[in-house]
């Protein structure tokens, strides 16, 4: 295998196929949602979705990621379920489509298990869509099960946090 350790192919080949199966959907629905998400005016999509132009950490290309968001006060919460959080860069604006409109803000990437299951349920009560997208169990309490969080954020789910520039200044975390 050349680049690829053999514990990296076992843990990819772990992965569910509920996950890879979705992983592939997405590609194929990003198309359409790029160009329908990167209109200079605001479309019904764009009151769920943004699209975020990320810089390549190692090719430096721009990349246009579609991303589910919630507004959560002077904040946008998304879920970080994939590898395009990698190119965040602490401190280093991204430019985002939102609702037509492109602004900029910092990315802080959360990983802490607690707080990922507390934006998760903040997320789930302004989107209960998104519950299905994110894929962690729930008991009947609606809570989500703090071992499947714990799972998916082994596996590198995180939430981004998004500051959008000129608001309120970042929390310490």
């Amino acid at each position: 295998m050349t680049g690829t350790s053999r514990a990296q192919t076992t843990r990819a080949s772990a992965r569910p196929l509920r996950r890879r199966i979705q992983s592939r959907v997405f590609k194929v629905i990003n198309v359409p949602m790029r160009a329908i998400l990167g209109l200079p005016f605001a479309t019904p999509l764009g009151g769920r979705l943004m699209l975020a132009f990320l810089i390549g950490r190692k090719t430096g290309k721009v990349y246009k990621q579609p991303l589910s968001y919630i507004r959560d006060g002077d904040t946008l919460l998304t879920p970080g379920g994939g590898k395009w959080k990698l190119n965040l860069v602490k401190d280093v604006p991204v430019r985002i489509r939102l609702r037509g409109k492109d602004i900029e803000a910092e990315a802080e990437v959360i990983g802490d298990v607690p707080e990922v299951s507390r934006l998760l349920s903040l997320m789930v009560a302004a989107n209960p869509q998104a519950a299905a997208f994110i894929g962690i169990r729930r008991g009947a309490d609606g809570a989500f099960d703090r071992a499947g969080i714990e799972n998916a954020v082994s596996y590198g789910f995180r939430i981004v946090r998004w500051h959008i520039e000129g608001t309120a200044t970042r929390s310490a975390s």
